[in-house]
């Protein structure tokens, strides 16, 4: 592939409304949940979020989140100065993500492309139970 082809291919690559997006927001549209999508207005910008029960919900590509990054780094063959360094700060933005996300009271669940792509009403029933047990936490009060 010359670097005009790559460049082309990885400016197709979107970020957001990716396809597990839209397979997770299907499923949790069908049980009748309401969510805001992309939301600028909490921290870094979930593809899913809840604010009324304070939920954060992150779809993530095994690729560029660094599924199973230690064993996987490794199979990266090309641009490795390039590759790496940029994975491992999207793993270390995830983490300060989830710890100011947390700090704001907020539930975070990250899923990843291969969990939803697998069994998308698994991932969806469970964020189900999770947004269950925050309704009645707030009925409680």
């Amino acid at each position: 592939m010359t670097e005009e082809q790559r460049s082309y291919n990885m400016s197709r690559i979107k970020g957001k409304d990716t396809s597990i997006e839209r397979i997770l927001s299907r499923a949790l549209w069908r049980r009748g949940l309401r969510f805001r999508k992309n939301s600028s207005s909490v921290y870094g910008h979930p593809d899913i979020s809840i604010k009324k029960y304070r939920i954060a919900i992150f779809c993530d590509g095994d690729f560029w989140h660094g599924y199973d990054w230690e064993n996987r780094k490794n199979s990266i063959k090309s641009h490795r100065d390039y590759w790496i360094p940029k994975i491992e700060r999207n793993i270390e933005k995830d983490v300060e993500v989830n710890h100011v996300l947390h700090g704001m009271g907020y539930t975070v669940i990250r899923l990843w492309e291969h969990e939803i792509r697998k069994d998308a009403d698994d991932a969806a029933d469970m964020i189900m139970r999770i947004v269950n047990e925050k309704k009645n936490q707030s009925q409680c009060r």
